[in-house]
């Protein structure tokens, strides 16, 4: 069953909790990926139809001013919302929400390096919910992994976490 999208960011929140992981204290990277991988197996309603990339993810690393530039590992969930007054305007554009699950870990020298990786994110997926997104994570799962700057952050203990949902672009 479809859920209204503006309650994606609590429903993500909640399967966290499900794997034992609380959103502010992220303490194991594979378990807030594993509920991760689940959120984005829920359909949602009021976003864009697959075919207009209404529904996508990514992961991203890196270190960014807003998190006092410490390393950074995030996944997110991007949402082209169509549920608009004015859809038939000449100027129509849909809104773009994130959920978006960030991950801030303590400087350590394994990812020391990560942002000489000579790009700070997997790009968009916007793979329809089912065997194809299972198979587009499991692909971002592998490219992770081929870094070992990226699988050394992906087995370690974030200091701090948090679940943020905001409108971007």
């Amino acid at each position: 069953m479809p859920i209204p999208w503006k309650s994606s960011a609590n429903v993500f929140a909640q399967i966290l909790r499900q794997h034992g992981v609380d959103p502010d204290a992220v303490g194991n990277v594979d378990a807030a990926w594993d509920a991760f991988v689940e959120f984005l197996q829920i359909e949602i309603e009021g976003i864009e139809q697959p075919e207009n990339d209404g529904d996508g993810f990514i992961v991203e690393w890196g270190r960014w001013s807003w998190n006092d530039d410490q390393p950074s590992l995030s996944f997110g969930r991007l949402l082209a919302v169509n549920d608009a007054d004015d859809r038939d305007g000449p100027d129509w554009q849909p809104e773009y929400w994130k959920v978006d699950l960030q991950l801030i870990f303590a400087e350590g020298p394994a990812w020391a390096d990560v942002d000489s990786l000579g790009h700070q994110d997997t790009g968009f997926d916007h793979d329809e919910i089912g065997a194809p997104r299972i198979a587009a994570l499991r692909e971002v799962r592998r490219f992770i992994e081929s870094y070992p700057q990226l699988a050394a952050m992906w087995r370690a203990e974030p200091m701090r976490s948090g679940l943020t949902f905001e409108q971007v672009g």
